[in-house]
């Protein structure tokens, strides 16, 4: 599948859910960003997502913070790399994004905060960080 058809899927909610794992939501968030300016990919992603989750049933599946977090990481990543990437190079040099078990959130966030139905409606910052960053 190609970005074009992964955001088209997406937006129109014709994507199979069962086939929609953590690693393609990344990918889908590296798709909008390579395309529209970051808060139009950000504003696009979101309600695509929501969207999805509800056309399938599980309106309350979609989670802000994380769906914003993972954008803003993947926008900082793509800004770092200074060169304009595909999503086979992106993927290489960024394992740690894609791996949902070992959740790169947890080094951001408490797991009461993500699990918080607030943190669910609404993004919230980080509150997982050393004593030495606050």
């Amino acid at each position: 599948m190609t970005d074009e058809e992964l955001i088209f899927g997406l937006e129109d909610a014709t994507l199979i859910n069962a086939d929609f794992h953590h690693a393609d939501h990344v990918r889908a968030a590296f798709a909008y960003l390579s395309r529209f300016p970051a808060l139009e990919a950000m504003q696009r992603f979101s309600a695509a997502l929501a969207n999805f989750a509800a056309s399938c049933g599980r309106a309350d599946r979609y989670h802000e913070t994380i769906t914003w977090a993972y954008l803003l990481l993947v926008r900082e990543r793509m800004a770092r790399a200074g060169r304009t990437m595909t999503w086979t190079e992106f993927s290489a040099e960024n394992g740690d994004l894609l791996n949902w078990k070992e959740n790169i959130l947890a080094n951001y966030y408490r797991p009461e905060t993500l699990g918080s139905d607030f943190a669910r409606r609404t993004f919230v910052f980080p509150d997982n960080l050393p004593a030495a960053t606050r």
